[in-house]
């Protein structure tokens, strides 16, 4: 939210919220209150789906608390839908999230308002970017098919291929060397939450080609380590600085986030950024439309020069709550993914230093909007 919201070239229009990690109602609230405190209270929320098409919900507080769901823009004229879900409260871990000033709308339907704002927007510069669970964007392409066609991209915080595709560790725990999913063993939690609609996503053969695929082997790359979150509290390599309390703020979250981690995943070093990356992909070389205007600028990924890959979810098993019988689940989730030219590309890497410093630009850019705003009250 915070790289959507405030990079100079993306637009920001709207946020549609879902089940996951927390429920609908609390990641409802927390999408309100992130916008209040980056400065944007503004920007509409939707709340989306309570559950998944034919399945019960499914959440994790162990993680983030007793997740995310995002839609954005491309370049600053060419906009885009954003949805966010975050964790029971879904986002524990500080007490200096605000109160928020402006309630979610009701008054209509949330799949209905982003086939709107895509479809105002000129052809083939629409991103969607999901970070959660993909219930709501599955419903927004099966009922608006013309949505697909008309969209420059969409991007998904989800899945994982395993077997060596990067050198990420999805766990330090002994005897899961060979883990692939966060949520089981084989399963990345948004993809399981509802598999029959990331299944639904994936074989779509009009989304499917414009779809960038942000999966555990690149996030488990992307660590908060105790620099990084140095840097995120105070803006520059001095600890001397003191916090503007947005900064302290995003610094309690990941402070709580890593002992998570660590104790969940034996990730000691840092927790995985996982969804600023599904946006950041828009600022990117691999959005050739962005990184022809802003080559200096553009975020590098690897996609060893456009690898593409057909993705099958498996549909087959039973939900279960963390830590469910795996015979029960069986590979339920798992994104299965094969050499294809028409597949989704799924980046293997990316620019640590640039992404980190494009992070903390947006921060000094929210501080400076929420100043702005104290001024003028």
């Amino acid at each position: 939210m915070l790289i959507a919201a405030h990079h100079p070239s993306l637009n920001l229009l709207g946020i549609t919220t879902i089940h996951g990690n927390a429920s609908l109602e609390n990641t409802t609230i927390n999408a309100t209150r992130v916008l209040e405190a980056i400065g944007r209270p503004e920007i509409p929320v939707y709340p989306g789906s309570k559950k998944p098409f034919c399945r019960p919900a499914l959440h994790a507080p162990n993680i983030h608390g007793k997740c995310c769901h995002v839609s954005t823009a491309a370049p600053r004229r060419n906009t885009n839908i954003i949805s966010i879900m975050a964790g029971d409260s879904g986002l524990d871990g500080t007490d200096l999230l605000p109160k928020a000033s402006r309630a979610p709308i009701t008054d209509k339907n949330p799949i209905l308002a982003m086939r709107d704002a895509l479809m105002a927007q000129p052809k083939d510069t629409a991103w969607v970017v999901a970070t959660g669970t993909l219930t709501n964007v599955a419903l927004l392409f099966a009922t608006f098919p013309e949505v697909g066609e008309h969209i420059r991209g969409l991007t998904i915080m989800g899945g994982g291929v395993g077997e060596g595709f990067t050198d990420a560790p999805m766990s330090r725990l002994e005897g899961e060397e060979n883990r692939i999913g966060n949520i089981t063993p084989l399963a990345e939690f948004n993809l399981y939450c509802d598999p029959e609609a990331s299944q639904a996503i994936c074989s779509d053969p009009i989304v499917a080609p414009k779809t960038t695929l942000i999966t555990l082997d690149l996030t488990h790359q992307v660590l908060a380590t105790s620099t990084v979150r140095n840097l995120v509290r105070h803006g520059v390599d001095d600890p001397s600085v003191e916090p503007t309390t947005l900064r302290q703020m995003l610094y309690e979250l990941l402070i709580f986030f890593a002992s998570t981690y660590e104790s969940v995943f034996g990730l000691a070093s840092g927790p995985p950024l996982h969804d600023p990356l599904a946006v950041a992909v828009i600022l990117s070389t691999l959005n050739p439309s962005y990184a022809k205007k802003h080559p200096e600028q553009a975020l590098k990924f690897d996609d060893r020069d456009g690898e593409r890959f057909a993705v099958n979810i498996i549909t087959d098993g039973l939900h279960g709550t963390w830590g469910a019988d795996p015979a029960l689940v069986g590979a339920l989730g798992r994104s299965v993914a094969e050499p294809s030219p028409k597949g989704v590309c799924i980046p293997r890497g990316v620019d640590l230093d640039a992404f980190w410093a494009m992070i903390n630009d947006c921060i000094k850019r929210a501080d400076a909007c929420n100043a702005a705003r104290k001024a003028s009250a």
